[in-house]
């Protein structure tokens, strides 16, 4: 089981590495990495977990941010009134996105740096993804929204790539043209 200690945590060199592309069939440790990721952010959504294991509450953890450069990551989203996302994501990659963009009203978090950075995170509203399950079967999916924003997250972390670096530093609350803000709450 991933916890707290495992995650690293801004400054460490792999946060900036661009992830290896993962072969099939996936071997041993590389299942059990799917489903470590996938199993902590179904655990950290788990108040009672969380409190017996200090976790932090995330809906995506990528690989490189339990130190393993792999591009992988795993997503799970229960929003009300809207069928839950949950999943492992190998090889991902946007195939195609909306011109409009959107953001988090509240800023985004990450379980890798251990501060609030506040500022608006520019994202495409919509997006149109493929990758493939940790099984090796290619899936493509259309996702706009919360599960838009946290796949484009969990992404820039395969690329090297942290939420901050999109902030404007010198107007972090400025407007982005043409957005749609979104309210997670």
């Amino acid at each position: 089981m991933i916890l707290m200690e495992n995650i690293v945590r801004e400054g460490h060199p792999v946060l900036r590495k661009v992830a290896d592309a993962v072969s099939f069939p996936l071997s041993a440790d590389e299942k059990k990495l799917c489903n470590d990721l996938l199993e902590y952010v179904i655990n950290s959504q788990d108040d009672e977990v969380c409190e017996r294991y200090g976790l932090r509450p995330g809906i995506g953890l990528a690989a490189p941010q339990v130190n393993a450069s792999k591009r992988i990551f795993a997503l799970h989203i229960e929003e009300d009134g809207k069928e839950p996302l949950s999943m492992v994501a190998v090889n991902p990659k946007i195939v195609s996105h909306s011109v409009e963009k959107t953001y988090l009203t509240s800023g985004e978090g990450c379980l890798s740096v251990d501060r609030d950075v506040d500022g608006f995170v520019p994202r495409y509203a919509r997006i149109t993804v493929k990758a493939f399950n940790p099984e090796g079967k290619e899936f493509k999916l259309r996702l706009k929204g919360l599960p838009a924003i946290a796949f484009q997250h969990e992404l820039d972390h395969l690329n090297g790539v942290m939420f901050y670096d999109h902030i404007d530093p010198a107007a972090p609350f400025k407007v982005i043209p043409d957005a749609i803000p979104f309210d997670r709450y």
